[in-house]
């Protein structure tokens, strides 16, 4: 079908496309003006997604993801946020909508989910273009209700909000409070098995008590090296098979001086003996005083010699005692060491709880001030107020789109019906009905002052 056919069948038909428009143009107006009148009202609640968590002073990144303002607009639109508006106005606890959900519903199903879904349909929730502005619409006939209804619900998405944030951290707080109390438990048993071991051990500062006894340990070997000297010297002295090469003997003043008074008597009576002969009564007194002198430092010899063997016996004894006293001294500290050994692990033990104890107590505190913090990133940017003009129903541009759609219909019916009831309007159609050449066209009988035209077409 070609322009000129398409306009002939709209110039054919011209009353009919006229009746349509004005049939549709009239129904709408008509329906405008019966429809009850809807208002409008809007609230607007502001994201702030730079700031830090007021608590841990840590940016969240999730605010700045790109989903987020999409996630926000769901939790506006859920029935969570609807049941909060519901309860925060207690409207199911209004007998009149009760009696209209019996009615409804006859009793079946829940009263506040009935009500969140009725609400939810007037709600119409938009996101502002490359801001962090939300507009809360809520339509309705009364205008006072319209604007109650939208503030309920910015105020309920605040409470949400909150309260899925809030959520985490309770949990956690709960989780923390029940590790802190297992924390403290351990560091606890950690210090009574200490406490119990130092009583059973009688322990009260075992370094101090260590180093006294490593003191006393190093002042027996000492003395114990001592003595083994000493006895060492002792029995080389006493095995001597000659005393006078003692030198316990060759130091004595009173050998020494009995050794010199034993030469000079010697002398003398060596003397005497060639003066005086063997029988001289001074002979003989140089004799016996000679011998008695002999006796004297043989005496004296024995007793250097008898305590160098009493002085051997008794190192031998000491030395025996000091060794028996070196091994107990040696097992006392070997002891102090396993307990000092066994106190570290016990104290590594009671550190590693205390840093335990107080990593989950720290945590603890944080989640139980995050679980109860009030402080939120929403806040609301505009109130909504009580709408002076009703926003539906739109009449000039009902009308608008009835005229648009009022043309389609007429220019929709007239191709039909020149589709059911063909007419030849022009040349073209009839050369497309009969499928024959055309030879001529003869012009209109009303033109006036001119000849007939004849044309020929191959």
């Amino acid at each position: 079908m070609s322009l000129q056919q398409f306009l002939l069948i709209l110039r054919a038909r011209y009353k009919l496309v006229l009746i349509a428009l004005l049939t549709t143009v009239a129904l709408a107006s008509i329906v405008s003006l019966i429809l009850p009148k809807k208002y409008t009202s809007t609230a607007a609640v502001v994201l702030d997604v730079k700031s830090p968590d007021p608590v841990t002073g840590v940016a969240l990144q999730g605010l700045i993801a790109p989903g987020y303002m999409a996630t926000q607009i769901d939790i506006i639109n859920s029935d969570r946020v609807a049941q909060s508006v519901v309860s925060s106005l207690k409207m199911d606890q209004n007998p009149t909508i009760q009696n209209q959900w019996q009615e409804a519903t006859k009793g079946k199903g829940r009263l506040k989910e009935w009500l969140s879904n009725l609400l939810q349909r007037d709600l119409d929730v938009k996101p502002s273009r490359e801001s962090n502005v939300i507009t809360i619409n809520y339509t309705g006939t009364d205008p006072d209700f319209a604007a109650t209804m939208a503030n309920a619900f910015a105020q309920a998405y605040i409470d949400v909000n909150l309260d899925l944030r809030l959520a985490p951290a309770r949990q956690y707080a709960s989780f923390f409070d029940e590790q802190t109390k297992v924390a403290r438990a351990k560091l606890e048993a950690a210090q009574r098995a200490m406490s119990t071991y130092q009583q059973q051990n009688g322990i009260t500062a075992t370094d101090e008590r260590l180093d006294y006894e490593l003191t006393k340990l190093s002042e027996t070997s000492s003395q114990l090296t001592t003595i083994q000297g000493l006895t060492t010297d002792s029995q080389s002295k006493r095995l001597n098979a000659k005393p006078d090469t003692v030198a316990e003997v060759m130091q004595s003043t009173l050998i020494n001086n009995l050794k010199a008074d034993i030469a000079r008597l010697e002398s003398k009576l060596t003397e005497s003996n060639g003066n005086l002969g063997k029988n001289h009564p001074q002979t003989q007194r140089s004799e016996a005083e000679l011998a008695t002198l002999k006796a004297q430092l043989d005496a004296e010899t024995r007793k250097i010699t008898s305590s160098i063997e009493t002085s051997y016996q008794v190192g031998k004894q000491r030395e025996a005692q000091l060794q028996g006293s070196l091994a107990t001294q040696k097992a006392k500290v070997l002891v102090l060491n396993k307990q000092r050994d066994e106190l570290n692990v016990l104290r590594r033990d009671i550190e590693s709880a205390q840093r335990s104890f107080e990593v989950v107590s720290q945590r603890a505190a944080q989640s139980n001030i995050e679980s109860q913090t009030t402080q939120t990133n929403i806040s609301v940017l505009n109130p909504a107020f009580a709408a002076t003009a009703p926003s539906k129903p739109r009449v000039f541009l009902n009308i608008l789109v009835s005229i648009f759609l009022g043309t389609l219909l007429g220019i929709g019916l007239a191709l039909m019906l020149e589709l059911t009831n063909r007419r030849m309007r022009s040349a073209e159609d009839i050369v497309e009905a009969l499928e024959i050449p055309l030879l001529g066209v003869i012009s209109s009988g009303k033109a006036v002052g001119k000849a007939p035209a004849l044309g020929f077409q191959a």
